[in-house]
Protein backbone atom coordinates (compact mmCIF):
# COMPACT_ATOMS: atom_id res chain seq x y z
CA UNK A 1 0.00 0.00 0.00
CA UNK A 2 2.64 2.53 0.89
CA UNK A 3 4.87 1.23 -2.53
CA UNK A 4 1.36 2.48 -4.48
CA UNK A 5 0.97 5.85 -2.42
CA UNK A 6 4.14 6.76 -2.80
CA UNK A 7 3.77 6.18 -6.71
CA UNK A 8 0.84 8.37 -6.92
CA UNK A 9 0.99 12.06 -6.79
CA UNK A 10 -1.46 14.40 -4.56
CA UNK A 11 -4.30 14.07 -6.85
CA UNK A 12 -3.80 9.95 -7.25
CA UNK A 13 -2.41 10.12 -10.98
CA UNK A 14 0.75 8.35 -11.44
CA UNK A 15 4.14 9.82 -11.73
CA UNK A 16 5.80 10.43 -15.36
CA UNK A 17 8.88 8.73 -15.31
CA UNK A 18 10.28 11.45 -16.53
CA UNK A 19 11.13 15.09 -14.70
CA UNK A 20 9.35 18.08 -14.53
CA UNK A 21 11.04 19.65 -17.33
CA UNK A 22 11.40 16.35 -19.69
CA UNK A 23 10.80 16.71 -22.95
CA UNK A 24 9.54 13.73 -25.51
CA UNK A 25 12.21 11.31 -26.93
CA UNK A 26 11.52 13.50 -30.47
CA UNK A 27 11.96 16.68 -29.13
CA UNK A 28 15.48 15.44 -27.85
CA UNK A 29 16.23 13.71 -31.02
CA UNK A 30 15.42 17.07 -33.04
CA UNK A 31 17.58 19.02 -30.66
CA UNK A 32 20.64 16.44 -30.64
CA UNK A 33 20.14 16.13 -34.20
CA UNK A 34 19.91 20.48 -35.40
CA UNK A 35 23.22 20.42 -32.73
CA UNK A 36 25.05 18.11 -34.89
CA UNK A 37 24.09 19.41 -38.14
CA UNK A 38 25.66 22.89 -36.59
CA UNK A 39 28.59 21.72 -35.41
CA UNK A 40 29.27 19.79 -38.40
CA UNK A 41 28.78 22.47 -41.02
CA UNK A 42 30.27 25.70 -39.22
CA UNK A 43 33.48 23.74 -36.92
CA UNK A 44 34.08 20.27 -38.82
CA UNK A 45 33.74 20.99 -42.47
CA UNK A 46 36.04 23.72 -42.89
CA UNK A 47 38.49 22.03 -40.09
CA UNK A 48 38.75 19.01 -42.59
CA UNK A 49 38.81 21.54 -45.82
CA UNK A 50 41.94 23.14 -43.78
CA UNK A 51 43.78 19.77 -43.87
CA UNK A 52 42.55 18.68 -47.15
CA UNK A 53 43.65 21.78 -49.02
CA UNK A 54 47.22 21.88 -47.05
CA UNK A 55 47.79 18.48 -48.26
CA UNK A 56 46.25 18.55 -51.58
CA UNK A 57 49.00 18.81 -53.55
CA UNK A 58 51.26 16.61 -51.50
CA UNK A 59 53.36 16.22 -48.60
CA UNK A 60 56.70 18.05 -50.82
CA UNK A 61 54.52 20.80 -51.06
CA UNK A 62 53.44 21.26 -47.87
CA UNK A 63 56.92 20.73 -46.47
CA UNK A 64 58.13 23.46 -48.36
CA UNK A 65 55.83 25.91 -47.66
CA UNK A 66 56.94 25.27 -43.51
CA UNK A 67 60.32 25.09 -44.53
CA UNK A 68 60.33 28.59 -46.42
CA UNK A 69 62.76 31.27 -44.61
CA UNK A 70 59.23 33.49 -44.56
CA UNK A 71 57.51 30.75 -42.99
CA UNK A 72 59.95 29.73 -40.39
CA UNK A 73 60.34 33.65 -39.24
CA UNK A 74 56.45 34.01 -39.21
CA UNK A 75 56.46 30.96 -37.20
CA UNK A 76 59.81 31.76 -34.82
CA UNK A 77 57.91 35.68 -34.34
CA UNK A 78 54.77 34.19 -33.27
CA UNK A 79 56.10 31.57 -30.57
CA UNK A 80 58.16 34.26 -29.40
CA UNK A 81 55.60 37.21 -29.10
CA UNK A 82 53.17 34.35 -26.74
CA UNK A 83 56.44 33.58 -24.93
CA UNK A 84 56.69 37.05 -23.68
CA UNK A 85 53.33 38.06 -23.94
CA UNK A 86 51.71 35.50 -21.42
CA UNK A 87 54.31 35.31 -18.90
CA UNK A 88 53.58 39.20 -18.46
CA UNK A 89 50.08 38.43 -18.15
CA UNK A 90 49.99 36.01 -16.03
CA UNK A 91 52.06 38.30 -13.48
CA UNK A 92 49.40 41.22 -14.05
CA UNK A 93 46.46 38.94 -13.66
CA UNK A 94 47.63 36.85 -10.57
CA UNK A 95 48.68 40.58 -9.00
CA UNK A 96 44.95 41.98 -10.29
CA UNK A 97 43.06 39.10 -9.25
CA UNK A 98 44.71 38.97 -5.44
CA UNK A 99 44.38 42.90 -5.15
CA UNK A 100 40.63 42.27 -6.10
CA UNK A 101 39.33 39.43 -4.64
CA UNK A 102 41.03 39.85 -1.04
CA UNK A 103 41.16 43.68 -0.44
CA UNK A 104 38.56 46.70 -0.60
CA UNK A 105 39.84 49.53 -1.79
CA UNK A 106 38.51 52.95 -4.01
CA UNK A 107 38.33 52.63 -7.29
CA UNK A 108 38.27 48.07 -6.75
CA UNK A 109 34.87 47.99 -9.76
CA UNK A 110 37.23 50.68 -12.13
CA UNK A 111 40.02 48.33 -12.37
CA UNK A 112 37.15 45.93 -12.85
CA UNK A 113 35.96 47.64 -16.07
CA UNK A 114 39.36 48.29 -16.84
CA UNK A 115 40.21 44.37 -17.25
CA UNK A 116 37.26 43.98 -19.33
CA UNK A 117 38.19 46.68 -21.53
CA UNK A 118 39.72 44.76 -24.31
CA UNK A 119 36.71 42.12 -24.86
CA UNK A 120 34.49 45.45 -25.62
CA UNK A 121 37.19 47.33 -27.76
CA UNK A 122 37.86 46.40 -31.37
CA UNK A 123 41.07 44.65 -31.71
CA UNK A 124 41.99 46.79 -35.03
CA UNK A 125 40.71 50.14 -32.32
CA UNK A 126 43.59 49.08 -29.85
CA UNK A 127 46.59 48.40 -32.40
CA UNK A 128 45.10 52.01 -33.89
CA UNK A 129 45.52 53.31 -30.44
CA UNK A 130 48.86 52.12 -29.85
CA UNK A 131 50.18 54.05 -33.28
CA UNK A 132 48.41 57.05 -32.42
CA UNK A 133 50.63 57.24 -29.52
CA UNK A 134 53.92 55.31 -30.47
CA UNK A 135 53.77 55.70 -33.86
CA UNK A 136 56.10 58.84 -36.35
CA UNK A 137 53.33 61.65 -36.07
CA UNK A 138 51.63 59.97 -32.18
CA UNK A 139 52.45 62.03 -28.98
CA UNK A 140 55.79 59.86 -28.27
CA UNK A 141 56.70 59.78 -32.06
CA UNK A 142 59.24 62.32 -32.12
CA UNK A 143 60.88 61.57 -29.07
CA UNK A 144 61.29 57.84 -29.84
CA UNK A 145 62.38 58.73 -33.30
CA UNK A 146 65.08 60.97 -31.58
CA UNK A 147 66.58 58.29 -29.34
CA UNK A 148 66.10 55.82 -31.69
CA UNK A 149 63.90 53.49 -30.21
CA UNK A 150 61.75 51.41 -32.96
CA UNK A 151 58.06 49.98 -31.56
CA UNK A 152 55.84 50.53 -34.14
CA UNK A 153 56.47 48.24 -37.36
CA UNK A 154 58.52 45.89 -34.62
CA UNK A 155 58.54 43.60 -32.99
CA UNK A 156 57.95 45.21 -29.44
CA UNK A 157 54.61 46.80 -30.85
CA UNK A 158 53.39 43.56 -31.84
CA UNK A 159 54.00 42.40 -28.29
CA UNK A 160 51.88 45.19 -27.02
CA UNK A 161 49.36 44.76 -28.99
CA UNK A 162 49.00 41.25 -28.00
CA UNK A 163 49.81 42.31 -24.26
CA UNK A 164 46.61 44.36 -24.98
CA UNK A 165 44.26 41.70 -25.98
CA UNK A 166 45.45 39.17 -24.16
CA UNK A 167 45.85 40.42 -20.44
CA UNK A 168 41.76 39.61 -19.49
CA UNK A 169 42.11 36.46 -19.90
CA UNK A 170 44.36 35.18 -16.84
CA UNK A 171 42.55 37.84 -14.52
CA UNK A 172 39.08 36.68 -15.19
CA UNK A 173 39.83 32.90 -14.47
CA UNK A 174 41.17 33.60 -10.95
CA UNK A 175 38.97 36.42 -10.07
CA UNK A 176 35.83 34.12 -9.60
CA UNK A 177 37.89 31.12 -8.20
CA UNK A 178 40.21 33.34 -5.18
CA UNK A 179 36.25 35.51 -4.62
CA UNK A 180 35.27 32.08 -4.20
CA UNK A 181 37.89 30.82 -1.60
CA UNK A 182 37.70 33.66 0.42
CA UNK A 183 40.72 34.82 2.46
CA UNK A 184 40.64 33.24 5.88
CA UNK A 185 43.11 30.67 4.82
CA UNK A 186 45.89 33.73 4.02
CA UNK A 187 44.77 35.05 7.39
CA UNK A 188 45.69 32.09 9.39
CA UNK A 189 48.89 31.59 7.75
CA UNK A 190 50.04 35.21 8.48
CA UNK A 191 48.80 35.03 12.12
CA UNK A 192 51.16 31.42 12.66
CA UNK A 193 53.86 34.36 11.55
CA UNK A 194 53.94 33.32 7.73
CA UNK A 195 55.05 36.42 5.27
CA UNK A 196 53.45 37.52 2.19
CA UNK A 197 55.91 35.21 -0.07
CA UNK A 198 55.57 32.04 2.22
CA UNK A 199 51.55 32.36 2.29
CA UNK A 200 51.15 33.15 -1.76
CA UNK A 201 53.46 30.19 -2.55
CA UNK A 202 52.41 27.34 0.46
CA UNK A 203 48.43 28.61 0.00
CA UNK A 204 46.92 31.00 -2.68
CA UNK A 205 49.00 29.24 -5.50
CA UNK A 206 48.28 25.34 -4.74
CA UNK A 207 44.20 26.55 -4.32
CA UNK A 208 44.68 28.70 -7.67
CA UNK A 209 47.20 26.51 -9.78
CA UNK A 210 44.46 25.02 -11.92
CA UNK A 211 42.47 27.86 -12.85
CA UNK A 212 45.86 29.92 -13.66
CA UNK A 213 46.89 26.86 -16.18
CA UNK A 214 43.65 27.33 -17.50
CA UNK A 215 43.83 31.08 -17.91
CA UNK A 216 47.50 30.53 -18.99
CA UNK A 217 46.14 28.37 -21.82
CA UNK A 218 42.93 30.85 -23.23
CA UNK A 219 45.90 33.40 -23.25
CA UNK A 220 48.71 31.25 -25.07
CA UNK A 221 45.64 30.42 -27.77
CA UNK A 222 44.44 34.19 -28.54
CA UNK A 223 48.27 35.59 -28.38
CA UNK A 224 49.30 32.59 -31.01
CA UNK A 225 46.00 33.33 -33.29
CA UNK A 226 45.70 37.08 -32.91
CA UNK A 227 44.93 39.08 -36.08
CA UNK A 228 43.65 42.90 -36.08
CA UNK A 229 45.76 44.29 -33.50
CA UNK A 230 48.92 43.06 -34.81
CA UNK A 231 47.95 43.59 -38.42
CA UNK A 232 47.30 47.14 -37.59
CA UNK A 233 51.15 47.78 -35.92
CA UNK A 234 53.09 45.25 -37.66
CA UNK A 235 53.45 46.88 -40.86
CA UNK A 236 53.15 43.51 -42.98
CA UNK A 237 57.12 43.33 -43.78
CA UNK A 238 58.09 40.00 -44.76
CA UNK A 239 60.35 38.03 -42.64
CA UNK A 240 59.89 40.71 -40.10
CA UNK A 241 57.51 41.69 -38.21
CA UNK A 242 54.48 38.93 -39.83
CA UNK A 243 53.22 36.66 -37.13
CA UNK A 244 51.84 33.23 -38.55
CA UNK A 245 47.81 34.84 -39.21
CA UNK A 246 49.57 37.51 -41.57
CA UNK A 247 51.98 35.37 -43.21
CA UNK A 248 48.72 33.00 -44.46
CA UNK A 249 46.57 36.28 -45.04
CA UNK A 250 49.64 37.43 -47.07
CA UNK A 251 50.34 33.78 -49.35
CA UNK A 252 46.37 33.58 -50.13
CA UNK A 253 46.24 37.50 -51.27
CA UNK A 254 48.89 36.24 -53.85
CA UNK A 255 47.01 33.14 -54.53
CA UNK A 256 49.19 30.57 -53.18
CA UNK A 257 46.73 28.51 -51.98
CA UNK A 258 48.78 25.56 -51.10
CA UNK A 259 51.20 27.84 -49.02
CA UNK A 260 48.65 29.72 -47.19
CA UNK A 261 46.77 26.41 -45.87
CA UNK A 262 49.79 24.71 -44.79
CA UNK A 263 50.39 27.49 -42.50
CA UNK A 264 46.81 27.51 -41.48
CA UNK A 265 47.19 23.88 -40.66
CA UNK A 266 49.89 24.45 -38.27
CA UNK A 267 47.98 27.31 -36.50
CA UNK A 268 45.15 25.17 -37.04
CA UNK A 269 47.38 22.11 -35.21
CA UNK A 270 47.99 24.14 -32.51
CA UNK A 271 44.77 25.16 -31.64
CA UNK A 272 43.64 21.81 -31.52
CA UNK A 273 46.52 21.16 -28.68
CA UNK A 274 45.72 23.69 -27.21
CA UNK A 275 42.30 22.76 -26.89
CA UNK A 276 43.21 19.32 -25.94
CA UNK A 277 45.18 20.74 -22.60
CA UNK A 278 42.90 22.97 -21.71
CA UNK A 279 40.36 19.51 -21.62
CA UNK A 280 42.69 17.57 -19.69
CA UNK A 281 42.94 19.98 -17.30
CA UNK A 282 39.53 20.83 -16.70
CA UNK A 283 39.19 16.72 -16.34
CA UNK A 284 42.59 16.73 -13.83
CA UNK A 285 40.79 19.49 -12.04
CA UNK A 286 36.73 18.62 -11.57
CA UNK A 287 38.75 15.02 -10.23
CA UNK A 288 40.25 16.58 -7.37
CA UNK A 289 37.63 18.55 -6.89
CA UNK A 290 35.56 15.75 -6.51
CA UNK A 291 37.86 13.79 -4.22
CA UNK A 292 38.59 16.54 -2.18
CA UNK A 293 34.41 17.00 -1.57
CA UNK A 294 34.28 12.91 -1.02
CA UNK A 295 37.35 13.30 1.47
CA UNK A 296 36.00 16.29 3.22
CA UNK A 297 33.46 15.64 6.18
CA UNK A 298 30.36 17.47 5.74
CA UNK A 299 30.15 17.69 9.11
CA UNK A 300 33.54 18.06 11.08
CA UNK A 301 32.03 18.75 14.89
CA UNK A 302 30.13 15.24 14.48
CA UNK A 303 32.58 13.69 11.76
CA UNK A 304 34.42 10.66 13.77
CA UNK A 305 37.86 11.50 12.56
CA UNK A 306 37.30 15.46 13.55
CA UNK A 307 40.14 15.92 15.71
CA UNK A 308 38.45 18.44 17.88
CA UNK A 309 35.03 18.37 18.76
CA UNK A 310 34.20 15.15 17.92
CA UNK A 311 31.89 13.33 19.71
CA UNK A 312 31.93 9.48 19.38
CA UNK A 313 28.65 7.60 19.45
CA UNK A 314 29.10 5.66 22.61
CA UNK A 315 29.34 9.08 24.18
CA UNK A 316 26.44 10.19 23.02
CA UNK A 317 24.13 7.15 24.29
CA UNK A 318 25.89 7.81 27.46
CA UNK A 319 24.95 11.49 27.69
CA UNK A 320 21.32 10.42 26.36
CA UNK A 321 20.36 7.35 28.92
CA UNK A 322 22.08 9.36 31.87
CA UNK A 323 19.87 12.54 30.87
CA UNK A 324 16.96 10.32 30.58
CA UNK A 325 17.14 8.40 34.38
CA UNK A 326 17.50 11.99 35.60
CA UNK A 327 14.33 12.88 34.17
CA UNK A 328 12.47 9.69 35.22
CA UNK A 329 14.21 9.94 38.98
CA UNK A 330 13.03 13.70 39.10
CA UNK A 331 9.23 12.81 37.61
CA UNK A 332 9.29 9.92 40.60
CA UNK A 333 10.35 12.54 43.24
CA UNK A 334 7.55 15.12 42.59
CA UNK A 335 4.49 13.22 43.85
CA UNK A 336 6.53 11.78 46.64
CA UNK A 337 7.50 15.63 47.28
CA UNK A 338 3.33 16.86 47.03
CA UNK A 339 2.64 14.02 49.79
CA UNK A 340 5.01 14.91 52.35
CA UNK A 341 3.86 18.74 52.13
Amino acid sequence: MAGAVSRLGSKGTAHHPYDATGESRWVRYTLITVAVLFLALFLFVPLASVFFEAFKKGVDTYLSALTEPDAVSAIQLTLTVAAIAVPLNVVFGVAAAWAIAKFDFRGKNLLITLIDLPFSVSPVISGLIYVLMFGAQGWFGPWLEAHDIKIMFAVPGIVLATVFVTFPFVARELIPLMQAQGSEEEEAAIVLGASGWQTFRHITLPNIRWGLLYGVILCNARAMGEFGAVSVVSGHIRGLTNTMPLHVEILYNEYNFAAAFAVASLLTLLALVTLGIKTLVEMRAAREHSEDALERPADPVLAPSSPKGAVSEPATQHTTQHTTQQASHQSQQQPLQGQAS
